[in-house]
């Protein structure tokens, strides 16, 4: 392994998400005529989902994080790799926004909520298919976010889409999937796997 991908040891050394690591860096790194991409490199930076609207779930026990977004008029996506101390914290991680899954109610106005919902996802050691959807009289309307989170070891990989989707389908995955499934094949070089 080569220094630049140095990852926390037992010991409790730092640990270093390289730049350049993440899938869509290299896109970051272009000009856009659409839409704006920003990257980050802050432990403490926002969930890529968060269904409760306040805080930020899986915030505890991070010792490095790395964020790649991208915001247009009707799309954004976001690409999140995120260090724990340990695997234990970043299970927690995972599990505390499923409890957010459960815990936090439809985001309500007269006539229209915002509801979240969340799958398991056979990817990693464990994963997450999370739908935030726009409905209105109980009917899906345009407007929502499909998010896969996955977790191997002490990381959590994030991929997020948010856009004029439809009625949620299982579809709606599969690019979020895809890109998890290219960050997983690599993860270890930075995570502790075993």
């Amino acid at each position: 392994m080569t220094p630049a991908l140095a990852f926390a040891s037992s010991s409790g050394s730092a640990a270093a998400i390289p730049p350049g690591f993440l899938l869509y860096e290299k896109a970051a790194q272009q000009k856009s005529v659409t839409g704006m991409w920003s990257v980050s490199q802050a432990k403490d930076a926002k969930l890529a989902v968060n269904p409760c609207y306040t805080g930020s779930p899986a915030a505890a026990g991070r010792i490095a994080a790395r964020t790649v977004t991208y915001v247009a008029v009707s799309d954004q996506h976001s690409e999140q790799v995120i260090l724990y101390q340990s695997a234990k914290a970043a299970a927690q991680a995972l599990a505390d926004v499923r409890k957010a899954l459960v815990r936090c109610p439809a985001i309500q106005t007269s006539q229209t909520a915002y509801r979240y919902s969340g799958v398991a996802l056979a990817l990693g050691d464990e994963g997450l298919a999370v739908t935030g959807q726009l409905y209105q009289g109980g009917k899906a309307k345009v407007g929502g976010e499909r998010v896969v989170l996955t977790r191997r070891g002490n990381a959590l990989v994030v991929y997020a889409r948010s856009g004029e989707w439809g009625a949620p389908d299982k579809t709606d995955f599969a690019r979020q999937t895809k890109d998890a499934q290219t960050m997983l094949a690599k993860i270890c070089q930075v995570a502790r796997c075993s």
